[in-house]
């Protein structure tokens, strides 16, 4: 196991009702940003929730945050902070909302430059305006991190950032919020949630028990949970396992001390950019590639995750490591997702497209930093 450091400050509010508790837990005196989608919060009854809780404070309100939260948009409501004169930003959403909010809470008090340069450069990001959030859409584990990934249209481009800086102060967390979602909503949060999980576990092994066990055990409950969510929206021990289980995969503590991987995102990230593809989607077409071409890089892991998790100990080690891919593809059409390009009408076009545009970044990704453009093609074909 390498060596780690490990902080995360965020104040975590779990339950049904909690949402009353919003209030009591930002700044007195704060003149708040609130910041939300395209309205769901007021059909599910979330805003007047949240308002009620919040009487007392100023507040201004930002919505038509996008699902891959726009720069356009974004920057928009950074000029609404400085005009306003905001000292807190509550996201009230899901984590596109959030990772929305963390760019805002970051780009407001950037120094040097266009703040895209936070995205596109890695440029430090030194000072944020504080955050609190309500989730309501289980997926990202957004609320418990400090990162954020952001889309400019202007560019096609989906980048991403990290900062300690802007982690919320809290987040909360209450499963009754999902009795209203879409099933395609679900269904996406669950696939999303699987793979945070798989891209810090299936590496190759540095003797971390610990971090294997626990992301074994979001794996099964996401697994066993999430189809009990979709059948029935209201049971609230499945909602409540599932939504612990989406903060719990992207919180920190399953990735400290092990490699990790983050090759179906960045590979994900350019079919959202380049086709609009919901972000949990492009994960269920581009993992199943990942593990079939690096088979062998992983096959410990590999072994390990069919054994452990799809319960797969029959056949030799090509067989055993074929049937885990496949048992995952069966999860994600389990539930909705269809897994290859064809299916979202992505063409090879596109692909050239990506490979293109990792020539020109002229970096390579995955846990060996050994996967460049060849090797993305390879990847992107095998889902064809």
């Amino acid at each position: 196991m390498y060596n780690f450091e490990y902080q995360n400050p965020v104040k975590i509010i779990f339950g049904k009702g909690e949402i009353q508790k919003v209030g009591e837990n930002i700044p007195a005196g704060s003149k708040i940003l609130l910041t939300y989608g395209g309205g769901s919060i007021f059909k599910n009854g979330v805003y007047e929730q949240v308002k009620a809780a919040i009487k007392g404070f100023e507040v201004v309100e930002f919505g038509g945050i996008e699902p891959n939260p726009h720069y356009e948009t974004l920057m928009k409501a950074v000029e609404v902070v400085k005009q306003e004169n905001i000292t807190f930003l509550l996201s009230v959403g899901g984590g596109s909302v959030l990772d929305g909010t963390k760019f805002i809470a970051a780009a407001t008090c950037f120094q040097k430059g266009d703040p895209w340069l936070i995205l596109s450069m890695k440029a430090p990001v030194v000072e944020a305006i504080p955050i609190g959030a309500v989730l309501t859409l289980p997926a990202t584990g957004s609320e418990m991190n400090g990162n954020s990934v952001v889309t400019r249209v202007e560019t096609t481009e989906k980048l991403s950032f990290a900062s300690q800086k802007v982690m919320p102060l809290f987040s909360i967390l209450d499963p009754e919020v999902i009795f209203s979602l879409p099933e395609k909503q679900v269904a996406n949060g669950i696939v999303d949630a699987f793979v945070h999980v798989i891209e810090q576990y299936l590496t190759f092994p540095v003797n971390s028990p610990i971090q294997d066990r626990f992301a074994e055990s979001i794996l099964m409950t996401l697994v066993e949970e999430g189809p009990k969510v979709l059948a029935n929206r209201t049971d609230y021990e499945a909602a409540a396992n599932f939504m612990w289980s989406a903060t719990m995969a992207l919180n920190g503590l399953i990735g400290v001390g092990v490699p990790q991987d983050w090759t179906s995102h960045m590979i994900g990230h350019e079919l959202t950019a380049y086709h609009g593809i919901d972000h949990a989607r492009t994960l269920a077409i581009v993992l199943p590639g990942v593990m079939h071409i690096k088979r062998e890089l992983k096959k410990d892991k590999l072994l390990q995750l069919g054994e452990r998790v799809w319960g797969i100990n029959d056949g030799n080690a090509e067989e055993r490591i074929d049937m885990t891919i496949q048992k995952t593809i069966d999860f994600f059409e389990s539930v909705g997702l269809p897994t290859k390009l064809p299916d979202y009408g992505v063409s090879t076009d596109t692909i050239d497209k990506i490979c293109d545009r990792f020539k020109k970044r002229r970096f390579k990704i995955g846990e060996k930093a050994d996967i460049g453009p060849d090797a993305i093609r390879l990847i992107l074909e095998d889902r064809l």
